[in-house]
């Protein structure tokens, strides 16, 4: 491939061309990790090359990072499911050297390399421009997870702005104090909503009513069986965890109501009855921000500026670089992990 000016690199890796990656390798199922200098030539695929400022860490990284997840097919594999950087070398066509752009989702960090590199060569189809009034650092704040959540408002939100039903007042979220929950919070709350927050981190109770909560109730009020039907209580849910909690909710959600769903931090099974969707009419809209059209992200990231208040988001921010990441990713699989996690690949 035909390597960038030099003056695309930095200044500590202009003389090799070199530059950092987590790789992880599999020899007979003992999974390696490890922080290695690889040449620029180790690229074999994409139209765009990235210089990497940011990642982060979702729940799919760090499974990736155990074990594969078992969603990684070949190995080695640099792992990191989002990225923001700026191009060091364009395609001639709608990304040129100097754009700030994203990566999220795509099946990067199990199909082809990912964002846990100081590089990355990728398809620019998989890439979006990072809207104006944007920063890279806080592109990655948001990531997959915040491109989830908005999502999820919009879903709620079509109850009345595509189906012509009332106008959604009461909105639960589940996860709340989560990546994807902490931004569905606030931009419901931005949209003129009465927001309810789903934790079982009772000392996050005055943070997520810094982001727009108007009430927060204890997880454990959910955890228990659910009725086939309850009191109707919710416009709209946005759920990140399933099992119970979900049961639950929907088993209270109001006749029309819209039920928002994309996590299973609670469980994959979901135990509910028809009655809902029979009696009420109740919605259950599955969100997935992997596979959404590249028109569809570029919208909705053009959203995000007006919809949040970065400088409460910053405060449950945890920064740290490559070295980092294998000391922090188990505390994801354990549900320890109290801020959000970004990585500054540079660091």
């Amino acid at each position: 491939i035909r390597r960038p000016p030099r003056s695309t690199l930095s200044s500590s890796s202009a003389a090799s061309d070199v530059y950092k990656r987590q790789v992880i390798n599999n020899h007979n199922e003992n999974f390696t990790r490890e922080v290695k200098e690889l040449s620029l030539d180790h690229f074999k695929d994409g139209e765009v090359l990235v210089k990497i400022d940011y990642s982060d860490l979702n729940w799919k990284d760090a499974m990736i990072l155990k074990d594969g997840g078992k969603l990684v097919k070949e190995y080695p594999r640099i792992p990191g499911i989002d990225f923001s950087g700026t191009v060091a070398q364009g395609d001639g066509e709608e990304f040129k050297e100097g754009d700030r752009v994203i990566l999220t989702g795509c099946r990067a960090g199990e199909l082809f390399d990912g964002g846990y590199s100081q590089y990355a060569k990728v398809k620019k189809d998989h890439i979006t421009k990072t809207p104006e009034g944007m920063t890279n650092k806080q592109a990655m704040i948001l990531g997959t997870a915040g491109l989830t959540g908005l999502l999820c408002a919009f879903a709620v939100k079509a109850r009345e702005e595509l189906l012509m039903q009332s106008k959604v007042n009461d909105v639960l979220v589940t996860g709340s104090t989560g990546g994807v929950g902490m931004v569905a919070v606030m931009v419901l709350a931005k949209m003129g909503i009465n927001v309810t927050a789903i934790t079982g981190k009772p000392d996050k109770a005055d943070y997520l009513k810094e982001l727009g909560a108007k009430n927060v109730i204890d997880r454990k009020e959910f955890e228990g069986e659910a009725r086939l039907i309850d009191k109707g209580t919710w416009d709209g849910v946005v759920d990140t965890v399933g099992g119970n909690i979900l049961s639950n909710a929907i088993a209270q959600t109001k006749p029309k109501g819209i039920v928002a769903i994309c996590g299973n931090a609670s469980g994959n099974k979901l135990n509910t009855s028809v009655i809902p969707f029979i009696l009420r009419a109740v919605k259950l809209w599955g969100v997935d921000s992997v596979n959404i059209s590249k028109k569809r992200k570029e919208f909705v990231w053009g959203e995000f500026p007006a919809l949040l208040d970065f400088n409460i988001l910053e405060k449950s921010v945890n920064t740290i670089g490559l070295d980092e990441l294998l000391n922090v990713y188990p505390d994801i699989l354990k549900g320890n992990l109290k801020n959000k996690i970004v990585v500054d690949v540079n660091k």
